[in-house]
């Protein structure tokens, strides 16, 4: 069974990941950039080989969506994390998941105007085709391989949301700012939530925990990946080579680095959900 750790792209789902492989995968609560490879992510092509599917279909790809989770439920592994960047989308009467592959959701959130800047960064564009993509429902990444149907911001945040909150005891949302600020009690509430999840108990170990919390923490990412370079970084179509993954951190704060013009339009657009999270 699945547990999805599902968020928008650039929402702290890399840090999440590091804190859960680190205390969950490894011996000695030490980090490295191996352990992240439990985590895989979904959907990837090589979780649909065998089903014929057609990937300029999507509602061929959504229909394959639930199929490729019912084999991976039949595998070993009876616990399965999973990261996906998909809203929880319903394409021709096929939704992402359901609750027979699906233990539940952890939904890492972010303030828009902070992710804006990686989001730029990372993808090689500006703020305002970055405010586009935040703002389309229709984005959708992949488009020759095998494609993420992420939406805007606020509809990926709340069809997860509003999907499951009638299964409050399988959805955790946490806020990235939570997560960074106050890691150990975060992280203390999501074992929490999975042991609700998994009907178990966890013994902590708390010699285990304070490694993990001390090995992911952001300097030490990034010196990390200054040292041994990061497979999840991305390629400068300019340099051709490899952008800093972790490049920022604390500092990406937008009311220093985020122009007056692209953050009003992000609050107006959404200011709902922003008062909801307690962003505004």
């Amino acid at each position: 069974m699945i547990v999805w750790l599902a968020s928008y792209p650039k929402s702290g789902n890399t840090f999440l990941r590091s804190l859960l492989s680190t205390y969950f995968f490894s011996d000695d609560g030490i980090f490295n950039f191996e352990l992240l490879k439990n985590i895989s992510q979904f959907p990837d092509k090589v979780f649909f080989k065998g089903l014929n599917v057609d990937f300029n279909n999507n509602i061929d790809i959504a229909k394959n969506c639930i199929i490729a989770q019912s084999r991976l439920n039949q595998g070993p592994n009876t616990v399965q994390f999973f990261k996906t960047h998909s809203s929880f989308y319903n394409i021709g009467g096929y939704n992402f998941t359901n609750l027979s592959n699906s233990l539940g959701v952890i939904y890492i959130v972010r303030d828009p105007r902070n992710i804006i800047t990686s989001f730029a960064n990372h993808y090689s564009i500006s703020l305002l085709d970055a405010e586009d993509l935040m703002t389309n429902d229709n984005w959708v990444i992949g488009k020759k391989e095998m494609k993420t149907f992420v939406s805007s911001w606020n509809f990926n945040y709340h069809s997860w949301k509003n999907s499951w909150k009638k299964f409050n005891d399988k959805f955790l949302l946490i806020r990235y700012e939570d997560l960074a600020n106050k890691t150990e009690s975060v992280f203390l509430e999501i074992i929490r939530f999975l042991e609700k999840i998994l009907n178990t108990k966890y013994n902590i170990d708390n010699e285990k925990l304070s490694k993990t919390l001390e090995t992911t923490k952001f300097d030490v990412l990034k010196n990390l990946e200054q040292e041994e370079g990061f497979y999840e970084s991305v390629l400068d179509p300019k340099t051709k080579k490899k952008k800093k993954f972790f490049l920022l951190g604390k500092r990406n704060d937008y009311r220093k680095i985020l122009n007056n013009e692209i953050k009003k339009k992000i609050e107006e657009r959404f200011k709902k959900e922003m008062i909801q999270l307690g962003y505004l």
